[in-house]
């Protein structure tokens, strides 16, 4: 009997929601995430590359230019309910207001509460955390279960020099089985290590060098065609690219030599070992560190926030730019090429000046927005400063009071410290994991530290407790607490174990 089979070719259209970062969004989230120290340079270097960028109050301009008011920006921020914002420089804003007839004219970066400078306070940390640390800090900005934080964590420490994971998931899940007693299947730990590889920096905990680019390259919120072609590179032709064969690469995609250089300039700006100072600290022995914040808790109870501009100026866009281009736009009909050439170029610039100004001011609104609901969450560490007092609290929380999206509440609080009535503390300081209490309480991880501390310091020092009966004391005290829970923040308390501690 014949068989006849026919191959048909059907084309199905699909639409898909693709969000993507316009270079507005891109600079504010670059912003958004530089500490106070960092903010000061970036600006140094826009101003330099930007003429139409200049310091200082802008000079007023004739009522008859037909551009006054074309840059003006629109972002002025207020104050939050129980909240202040001041600034130790608002009087000499305010006699700079004074220059101008109403707050109409005036720039709005001149109507901000809280821009001005602040002397900022330099504090030094002699000791810093380990990268191992800053992951393990990560996991408390997730949602995660009890059971995932304990996987997550087991993954960090299995990491290598490199950052990467090199190990199967079979093996680290027999791991498990032997000393920790956990029964976990790979795809349960797949799912788990995908979590771990959203942690910074983008590329760790990869299974491989290859997938490490890969990360990388997927991460880039806009990928330009350099990029994708990187992409397609790393992904099906690996070898080809590590084995430098160029020639056959450019063959293959039909490049000139000038496309496929800018390729590799994308290949070679990626990172393959996002984790090659994990056995180090991050910082210097003594790093000094600028408080992005100051939060002060007046004599009624409000909470004064505050934030630090350090040496970041007052910036309009250049007088003389806006009024080449009103002169531009009055003979717009009788410009010559080379004109409107110049036209384009300064109307380029002036835009660019603007966008990082405006760029500036909602940095300004989104970390005041952020500290502002961190005290709230956290009102009763801020009143007291006793940290057995901080309340279990994710990004997610700070999200929703801020209505911010979580990346950004990650941005924001990265690398940012603020100045309070009882020292100066990191933002990830007031994030805390959540465990739940026998009777239903949420608490933190620093109520557990310190119960522990109670309970090693009540102890009998010629036969302290184990770990393990530290753990079952902790249970009966409505501190589920597991056993490796304990010898980890012992071992971040500088505890010693329990045959070191008898006397």
């Amino acid at each position: 009997m014949e068989q006849h089979f026919s191959q048909d070719q059907i084309q199905v259209q699909k639409q898909v929601q693709v969000q993507t970062l316009t270079p507005q969004q891109l600079l504010l989230v670059k912003l958004t995430e530089m500490p106070v120290n960092e903010l000061e340079m970036r600006v140094e270097k826009e101003m330099l590359e930007n003429s139409a960028l200049e310091e200082g109050a802008p000079e007023q301009m004739d009522d008859s230019s037909p551009e006054e008011d074309a840059y003006s920006e629109d972002y002025a921020g207020g104050d939050d309910d129980g909240m202040e914002e001041t600034d130790s420089g608002s009087s000499e804003y305010d006699e700079r207001r004074n220059d101008y007839a109403s707050d109409d004219d005036t720039p709005d970066y001149l109507l901000q509460s809280s821009y001005g400078k602040e002397e900022p306070v330099y504090v030094s940390f002699g000791e810093q955390e380990s990268f191992y640390e800053s992951l393990r800090l990560q996991i408390g900005e997730h949602d995660v279960t009890d059971r995932q934080r304990e996987l997550l964590e087991y993954l960090i420490g299995s990491l290598d020099s490199d950052g990467l994971l090199r190990r199967s998931l079979d093996s680290i899940c027999y791991d498990l089985a032997i000393n920790e007693n956990i029964d976990v299947t790979p795809e349960e730990l797949g799912d788990v290590l995908a979590i771990l590889q959203s942690f910074d920096p983008v590329g760790i905990a990869a299974t491989s060098l290859q997938e490490c680019l890969l990360i990388q390259l997927r991460h880039v919120s806009k990928p330009s065609a350099d990029v994708q072609t990187a992409l397609n590179i790393v992904e099906k032709h690996f070898d080809d690219f590590i084995n430098k064969r160029y020639d056959k690469l450019r063959q293959l995609y039909r490049m000139d030599v000038e496309r496929f250089n800018g390729v590799l300039r994308v290949l070679q700006h990626l990172n393959p070992r996002p984790g090659s100072g994990l056995s180090d600290t991050i910082g210097d022995s003594s790093q000094v560190v600028v408080p992005d914040f100051t939060v002060r808790q007046e004599e009624d109870g409000h909470f004064e926030i505050s934030l630090n501009q350090g040496e970041v100026p007052v910036l309009h866009i250049s007088h003389s730019y806006r009024e080449s281009l009103a002169e531009y736009e009055r003979n717009r009909k009788n410009l010559s090429r080379q004109q409107k050439e110049t036209a384009l170029y300064l109307r380029q610039k002036v835009d660019a000046a603007q966008s990082f100004i405006s760029a500036i001011m909602q940095r300004r609104e989104t970390l005041m927005q952020t500290m502002t609901a961190i005290v709230g969450l956290q009102k009763t560490f801020f009143e007291e400063g006793d940290d057995t007092l901080l309340k279990p609290m994710i990004l997610e929380d700070v999200a929703q009071a801020t209505g911010l999206d979580k990346s950004t509440i990650s941005r924001v609080t990265k690398n940012k410290y603020v100045q309070t009535d009882y020292g100066v503390f990191p933002l990830k300081f007031f994030f805390n994991e959540k465990f739940v209490a026998s009777n239903g309480e949420n608490l933190s991880k620093m109520q557990i530290k310190n119960k522990l501390m109670e309970i090693i310091d009540g102890e009998d020092k010629h036969n302290p407790y184990s770990d393990d009966e530290i753990a079952e004391l902790l249970n009966k005290a409505g501190f589920p607490v597991a056993r490796r829970t304990i010898a980890k923040y012992r071992v971040k308390m500088n505890i010693p174990v329990a045959r070191l501690r008898r006397q």
